[in-house]
């Protein structure tokens, strides 16, 4: 298939790239690398390094390209940046998408798998771990910009027959990830473990989390290409993990101890979040593979084998 993937320069994007690239599809990348770098793709790859929000650029590509599959996982992903700059969000994250489902129809794209947020959608469930039928009540600008394009891909099904497989990522997690960004935790403690740096959690510790290895989130992807048709997927192992059970779990498998501070839990944020994701198992095939301790260790072994700086601009942290 001829798969275009927005925001394929980042952390997952890149990811979902390689594998796409792998399996043998004609694979090409939009990045505006305001975060992404070009070495996180494969030679060979076309990167076309524009925002998906100049319309008349984007429609250039896909006049060029003309997708079977358009991967979209180009966003403003920060949550604190949509707390302080919500029209900046929105328009990237709302707008942005727009231009993405427009060019989709107008140049006859099969479909649209769409990465969305499993934890910044459901907001602050009363049942944990959270199935794709609990109610959407986002806290954050950046939940329901998520949940509003999830809301736009129903109605473009509806009035122009569009094909759309949306996936509800946990905590995304792996190589590649950036450990001096503001979100991703896993990547931001391993990198100060290994630096011997003060790492920081925000609240008590007991804020909890659903972690997904990224080679697990590569491949729910390779499925959706062929399963899934219209429906929504949670991507997640359905467990909680504290935040100070993350830092006790880098410090061990890197064997490294650092200081550990606290600060004031942040707003926008969830509290307790995990994702039952029985419905991808039973429509996709998908089961996630990776425990956390292995992926915990593929991550150090890999943050460990970077050059001290590498990682600064590296995209997506996967704040979701």
């Amino acid at each position: 298939m001829k798969i275009l993937i927005t925001g394929g320069a980042g952390f997952i994007g890149s990811s979902v790239a390689a594998g796409y690239d792998s399996a043998g599809h004609d694979v090409t990348v939009v990045d505006d690398l305001s975060t992404g770098r070009r070495e996180n793709l494969s030679e060979g790859i076309p990167l076309f390094t524009i925002d998906i929000t100049d319309y008349e650029s984007l429609e250039r590509i896909f006049e060029e390209v003309r997708p079977d599959v358009i991967s979209h996982h180009a966003a403003q992903l920060d949550i604190r940046r949509s707390l302080r700059e919500p029209l900046i969000d929105a328009q990237i994250n709302i707008l942005g998408s727009l231009s993405v489902l427009e060019l989709a129809v107008r140049y006859k794209a099969k479909k649209i798998i769409f990465a969305s947020s499993g934890g910044a959608i459901y907001g602050e469930p009363s049942s944990l771990p959270a199935t794709e039928s609990t109610a959407e009540m986002p806290i954050s600008h950046y939940g329901v910009a998520k949940l509003s394009v999830e809301r736009y891909l129903r109605a473009y099904h509806f009035l122009y027959g569009l094909t759309f497989t949306i996936l509800r990522y946990a905590n995304v997690y792996g190589p590649r990830q950036n450990p001096y960004g503001e979100a991703g935790v896993v990547a931001i403690f391993g990198g100060q473990a290994l630096r011997n740096e003060v790492s920081t959690i925000f609240g008590d510790g007991s804020k909890t989390r659903d972690y997904v290895f990224i080679e697990d989130v590569v491949t729910a992807n390779l499925l959706a290409l062929e399963k899934g048709d219209c429906a929504v997927f949670n991507i997640g192992r359905g467990i909680e993990v504290s935040d100070y059970d993350i830092f006790e779990s880098i410090q061990r498998v890197s064997a490294h101890k650092n200081a550990l501070r606290f600060a004031p839990h942040r707003a926008g944020e969830v509290k307790h979040i995990a994702l039952d994701s029985r419905t991808a198992q039973q429509v996709l095939g998908w089961t996630p593979t990776i425990g956390l301790e292995e992926g915990l260790a593929k991550t150090i072994e890999y943050l460990h084998s970077e050059k001290p700086g590498d990682n600064r601009s590296l995209a997506l942290s996967a704040h979701t």
